[in-house]
């Protein structure tokens, strides 16, 4: 019971688990792949709005997996973000908006606008 409690404030003790996973993870990358996926990270936190622990944690696991992936074939940084690391990293945000705080917004926004039509304006 305790521990239910203390996870409404401090937020889900899996999650915080999985944490340290992908940070375990991401400490076992070679330094150019640690780097990249560090930016990434960090973009992620400021431009992803993403408030729900457990969609940053997939999100972040699955950054882990490419990244991972591409140090095992040895591809290119490059390679994986092309170009613009930026289109790459905002196209890689879209596949995870359902954990965004803004949907909450939208939702209001549209439950408004509903009930301003349903009370005839």
């Amino acid at each position: 019971m305790a521990a239910g409690w203390i996870e409404k404030i401090t937020g889900s003790f899996e999650d915080k688990k999985r944490w340290r996973r992908y940070k375990d993870r991401k400490e076992q990358l070679p330094a150019s792949y640690r780097t990249a996926i560090d930016g990434l990270e960090r973009y992620f936190m400021y431009a992803g709005s993403i408030v729900k622990g457990d969609v940053l944690m997939q999100m972040l696991e699955d950054l882990a997996d490419l990244i991972e992936r591409a140090a095992v074939d040895g591809t290119p940084i490059r390679d994986i973000v092309g170009d613009d690391p930026v289109e790459f990293a905002d196209t890689f945000i879209q596949n995870y908006s359902d954990g965004q705080w803004i949907n909450k917004e939208r939702k209001r926004l549209t439950d408004a606008i509903d009930q301003a039509a349903a009370d005839g304006v």
